[in-house]
């Protein structure tokens, strides 16, 4: 292991940020996923989905196609031998089919029909939309079969779309007539989630838990848990308060690339895992995040002030290069995409046609054995890179220099410790840079933490070593192109590269 200098309260606020600190019991709430998220695909290929995530619970919907090999079509009308059919993928794959909706009836006989189904499948509950004329049927219905009611509410005009009508609702009952509360669409609605549910208190059979881009706004798509404007961390923890035991469900609305939907549920999931055993202070603070994400007001970016009023905690990322490259600065051929992943095929850097300022960048790199690349930052002129650009380092292996190793400014600084790089392992890069301020993440540990404007001499570090650069890092351009750079060492590869502008950062005087 190479020797380095420690900087421990950087490392300890990063990882502080990024982990839950001490373990608290889930207290009996469970992941489950609704079928209708992966609606693009088959019954059975969701179920393979929800064992990958190692979700054990799930909840099907009307309509959705049960296999590749089976073209009927799931729902309380399905044929006997569709029944045995989906008993058999749940069975075989060790899940619990354990509720169905949203499914509403159309008449007396549908309702029993419903009700009928949902005992013979072994279900807890159903998730509904009733009218309410047909509360008192369904109640008796749900006392007659043991099969509870949750009652779902769906943006306006849906009859319970307001909160105080689904209790008003379910409050002449017994409480297996309760909610599936949809937090996603409480925040669509313009309602606050974790307040919502604080106020259904005691009425809550189960949830579609939903983090999105923003709130009040109806056409706000999902993000991943924990990421997002609705504060999936503080409905945990409302949850927790309550006491409450039964299943959350995950379900996406928005309509995405399979690839970028596996990616983000996956992410959900991560999260999940981590939130229900976190301590209430890192739910509170909203320092549970799943892989790959860092949340700006946990990460040291004291001086950023506020972001813009219209900004929303997550924004959707920008890819920071187009699938075909067109937004890219190369030698034709150099760098391609194939399957998601950049890589270099000789020839040189690759570089963004657009100039940033103050941003965060994530990406994910994976390296051979002696690879050796790095991320450039703000450069003015592609030409002359090593003096007008900031470099990232990525590296596999060791280095005589500490500011040579993975993290590293190159030849700048070096990073608060050592990350080993294994060879064909993904590790995940993110990189601030808000005025003369630089930080570096590696899988979510702060490595690197630095104020450029203390290098005021050129081929000078503050600590006296020498480095190459004839400019003063103080002086660098604080806007430019972001560059990968080709090493011509075994290749590194990328994907998952999206940039994100921040609000400038206001210097001291």
């Amino acid at each position: 292991m190479h020797p380095m200098k420690k900087t421990l309260s950087a490392t300890i606020a990063f990882a502080a940020a990024c982990a839950a600190s001490v373990a608290a019991p889930s207290g009996g709430i469970e992941p489950g996923l609704q079928a209708r998220t992966f609606r693009n695909i088959t019954l059975a290929e969701a179920l393979d989905r929800a064992v990958a995530m190692k979700i054990k619970n799930v909840q099907a919907c009307g309509g959705q196609k049960i296999s590749p090999e089976n073209d009927e079509k799931f729902d309380h009308n399905m044929s006997e031998a569709a029944k045995a059919a989906v008993r058999a993928l749940f069975e075989t794959r060790g899940l619990k089919l354990a509720s169905y909706g949203v499914v509403t009836g159309k008449n007396e006989d549908d309702w029993r029909k419903i009700f009928a189904f949902a005992r013979e499948m072994g279900l807890l509950d159903i998730a509904t939309e009733p009218m309410p004329e047909d509360m008192p049927l369904v109640a008796k219905l749900s006392d007659e079969t043991g099969v509870n009611v949750a009652i779902h509410n769906h943006p306006p005009p849906a009859r319970c779309h307001d909160p105080e009508a689904a209790l008003a609702a379910a409050r002449p009952y017994g409480k297996n007539i309760g909610l599936c509360a949809d937090t996603g669409h409480w925040a669509r609605s313009g309602h606050d989630p974790a307040a919502t549910l604080r106020k259904a208190g005691g009425r809550i059979i189960s949830l579609h838990l939903k983090d999105l881009t923003e709130r009040g706004v109806k056409t706000a798509h999902d993000m991943p848990w924990g990421t997002g404007a609705s504060d999936a961390a503080l409905q945990i923890l409302e949850l927790r308060r309550q006491g409450f035991r039964g299943i959350v469900y995950m379900e996406y609305e928005c309509v995405v690339p399979q690839k970028q939907l596996d990616a983000e549920t996956a992410a959900c999931a991560d999260w999940f895992r981590r939130a229900i055993v976190a301590s209430d202070d890192d739910l509170r603070a909203g320092r549970v995040l799943p892989a790959g994400y860092v949340d700006e007001k946990n990460v040291g970016l004291e001086w950023a002030g506020k972001r813009g009023s219209k900004s929303e905690r997550w924004p959707a990322p920008q890819p920071l290069f187009a699938a075909d490259l067109s937004n890219a600065d190369m030698k034709p051929g150099a760098w391609e995409y194939q399957d998601g992943i950049l890589s270099a095929k000789g020839g040189g850097d690759i570089w963004t046609k657009e100039s940033y300022g103050d941003f965060a960048l994530n990406l994910d790199f994976r390296c051979e054995e002696k690879s050796n690349s790095g991320v450039f930052l703000r450069c003015s002129d592609i030409v002359d890179w090593l003096h007008s650009a900031i470099e990232v380092q990525i590296l596999q292996g060791d280095t005589p220099s500490d500011k040579g190793l993975a993290g590293a400014i190159c030849d700048i600084a070096a990073p608060s410790r050592q990350v080993d790089i294994e060879p064909g392992r993904w590790y995940h890069f993110t990189i601030i840079a808000q005025g003369r301020k630089i930080q570096v993440a590696i899988d979510g540990e702060r490595v690197i933490n630095i104020d450029l404007s203390q290098w005021k001499e050129a081929g000078e570090n503050p600590d006296g070593t020498k480095n190459k650069f004839r400019k003063a890092y103080a002086g660098m351009s604080k806007e430019g192109r972001i560059g990968l750079q080709y090493h011509r060492h075994p290749p590194v590869f990328f994907r998952n590269l999206v940039v994100e502008r921040i609000e400038a950062a206001t210097e001291k005087k």
